[in-house]
């Protein structure tokens, strides 16, 4: 892999000598599998061979990649195929919000974070799961209702639309657009994409991202930042801006040992932030802290409990989902919604269901029109999986209409 040379340069020396050899042998190597399960659905684990993430609960690595698209559980929301150090998450969130709060994802897309969000959040939160740029929204919405949880919106707009509402959440991910340095090794893409110059434009960016957005923090709440890059500009940089500028006290994770998470490698700076970095940690590369805001406005954050109907008061704000699936009508007919199959509201008493074997599971997710048994009743019929709903057919007794959305359709059998 041919890394670019002023990146190999400025990497080289802000990790040392040691580390940066062990980073380039990374890119030799086979990247690892991890997924998160879904603890609402996923009553077991469908992996046997398995090693947990020892940073997240339900966290797993794989031994090898299986095909994903060819698992009907997958389709289902029972897991996410999720890359182990975003994981690291999930034990920030159990470590410092213990109590029901109102949160918001502000670059949510594809949804990883805002799902592993609500798993770790406590019950009775409410999380706002947001995306600017409107394709990127519609895989977070599909990757929101896969996961099924009622108490999370979607919504797409800008940070500072936020901003422009009365709005304060208790928690903020900030999980903000980077040079992405952590995908070179699976993604040439991103190699061709890298500059000194848009490391520099991310990293105004980013600030000015932070800027929108902290008018909507309450004081004492949190303030999660996070990239998938190694630079300092963008990351350590970017704290200490975070902490001299607005004010924010940088907070501490009780961390392992034997997890190989680095700490600062700004020189002179040494303030608790956590990098994954290929080669020293079983990951392909992140970078967070965690803040609280400290002083200022006295706000107060919303209510959880009353954070969806504030988010629905806003026509400023973009919503995709507020977490209610309702049907869709077409004509003179109610149609039910693809988020009514996968929610976790809908109660296995609302719909006649019909079990799926594998090869029937697959040509539904393919869109094909299915046979149901004679015994299955007309009309709408909620299919499953392994007990798992997929979605709607209109069982007309000689064959069965696909209902399933034609943009999550899989390409192939």
């Amino acid at each position: 892999m041919n890394l670019p040379q002023e990146f190999t340069q400025y990497t080289a020396n802000v990790f040392g000598p040691q580390r940066w050899e062990r980073f380039v042998q990374a890119f030799a190597q086979e990247a690892a599998v991890s997924v998160r399960l879904n603890p609402w659905k996923a009553l077991k684990n469908p992996f046997s061979q398995a090693e947990p993430v020892p940073w997240c609960q339900g966290g797993f690595w794989l031994n090898e990649r299986p095909a994903f698209t060819r698992d009907p559980l997958f389709h289902a929301g029972v897991y996410y195929v999720q890359e182990a150090g975003s994981l690291f998450l999930d034990f920030v969130l159990r470590h410092w919000v213990k109590e029901p709060v109102s949160a918001l994802d502000l670059c949510a897309a594809p949804g990883g974070k805002s799902t592993l969000m609500r798993a770790a959040l406590p019950k009775g939160s409410v999380l706002v799961s947001n995306e600017i740029e409107r394709r990127r929204a519609n895989i977070l919405l599909e990757n929101i209702l896969k996961q099924g949880h009622p108490d999370t919106l979607v919504t797409h707009n800008a940070p500072k639309d936020f901003a422009k509402t009365d709005l304060i959440f208790d928690v903020i991910l900030a999980d903000v657009p980077c040079s992405g340095e952590g995908l070179f090794r699976r993604d040439e893409g991103a190699i061709k994409e890298w500059s000194p110059q848009n490391v520099h434009f991310c990293a105004e960016r980013q600030r000015q991202i932070l800027r929108d957005i902290w008018p909507c923090l309450k004081d004492g709440g949190l303030l999660i930042y996070s990239t998938c890059t190694f630079n300092t500009h963008e990351n350590e940089e970017n704290v200490r801006w975070l902490a001299d500028e607005l004010g924010a006290e940088i907070l501490s994770v009780p961390v392992r040992p034997e997890w190989q998470i680095t700490g600062s490698l700004l020189d002179g700076w040494e303030q608790p932030v956590y990098r994954f970095i290929p080669g020293t940690t079983r990951s392909e590369g992140l970078f967070m802290a965690v803040l609280r805001k400290t002083g200022g406005n006295r706000a107060f954050a919303t209510l959880p409990a009353s954070l969806r109907t504030q988010v629905k008061k806003y026509p400023l704000l973009h919503l995709l989902s507020d977490g209610q699936p309702k049907p869709e009508t077409k004509g003179r007919e109610q149609i039910p919604s693809i988020a009514q199959a996968l929610s976790l509201a809908t109660k296995e008493t609302d719909f006649p269901r019909a079990e799926l074997p594998l090869d029937a599971a697959l040509r539904y997710l393919h869109r094909e029109a299915l046979i149901l048994p004679a015994s299955t009743p007309r009309g709408f019929v909620l299919v499953t999986y392994q007990g798992h709903p997929l979605g709607f057919v209109k069982n007309l007794g000689d064959r069965a209409n696909n209902l399933y959305p034609k943009p999550w359709a899989i390409r192939s059998l």
